[in-house]
């Protein structure tokens, strides 16, 4: 599975585990938001991302936090594209690492395409009737995410009956919600959404079962890091959850994900390449 996005610039997913930077131009995600508010500051933490071993930097302009760390605050489009642009456009300017958007508005996604992005990472999974017709005719790269409902219900209800069959057949729908607009099935990738509608238990036999995604055909991309079920359960806060998220990227990359997203980009990038060491090391012969 490779993903070419021009000019040279290609996603080897068989190669090895690709780390997808998190960078939130938001004032209330769960970890960062705030931080990056300002866009020179935004785009120095992307650099850094990339100077870290970024493949991919995800921009996002609107929290998807649940409501357990407080009110969801629903951003309009131009509110959106006003905080990400800026960023992609001065990231652009200053390096060619694949950009991608995290938004479920065709048209926030639109603006971010011509600013600079190639992919789309939607955690909607085509809500908006325009995204998967703007993805074909954009022939960019789109990656579609499970979850039940929208932040402020997702928590509602976490139960399955059968947790990777349900998961599955939403993203294969997914995949030919997309395929019928005219997306090419070999650019689109599936996220199992943990923390989505999830409950603990779910999101760790997810963590241990990513394999089981693979079996769509398509890259599986992995986002845990400092999510409430990597710290919450042990009395922390999103602060302490470094050693949790390390822990987790190692999991996927083990269990099958081709793409882990992450917020600390240089300590994941050191414990993934260590662990794909491991994976492929054979015993030194006499």
């Amino acid at each position: 599975m490779v993903w070419d996005l021009g000019d040279g610039r290609i996603l080897d997913f068989c190669e090895r585990v690709q780390i997808m930077g998190i960078l939130n131009i938001t004032p209330d995600s769960f970890y960062d938001g705030g931080r990056f508010a300002d866009p020179t500051a935004a785009v120095e933490r992307a650099l850094q991302m990339v100077a870290e071993g970024a493949d991919i930097v995800d921009i996002g302009g609107e929290s998807t936090r649940p409501t357990l760390y407080g009110e969801v605050v629903e951003v309009s489009a131009a509110e959106e594209c006003s905080r990400v642009i800026p960023t992609i456009e001065g990231l652009r300017r200053h390096a060619d690492v694949p950009i991608s958007v995290d938004t479920t508005k065709a048209e926030v996604a639109a603006v971010a395409l011509d600013a600079g992005a190639d992919i789309i990472n939607d955690i909607s999974c085509l809500d908006d009737p325009r995204m998967a017709g703007l993805a074909a005719r954009r022939q960019v790269h789109l990656i579609l995410m499970h979850r039940r409902g929208t932040p402020e219900t997702m928590q509602r209800n976490t139960r399955y009956d059968d947790l990777f069959g349900e998961i599955s057949s939403f993203l294969v729908a997914g995949i030919a919600h997309a395929r019928a607009a005219g997306v090419d099935a070999g650019r689109v990738a599936v996220d199992p959404g943990l923390g989505f509608g999830k409950s603990l238990g779910d999101n760790l036999a997810l963590l241990g079962h990513l394999d089981i995604f693979s079996t769509i055909g398509c890259p599986v991309v992995v986002g845990a890091s400092r999510k409430s079920f990597v710290w919450k359960p042990a009395g922390l806060t999103p602060k302490e959850a470094l050693p949790g998220s390390l822990a987790a990227a190692v999991l996927a990359a083990v269990h099958g994900a081709h793409v882990v997203r992450v917020h600390d980009v240089g300590e994941t990038v050191r414990a993934v390449r260590f662990a794909e060491a491991v994976e492929s090391a054979e015993p030194s012969t006499a």
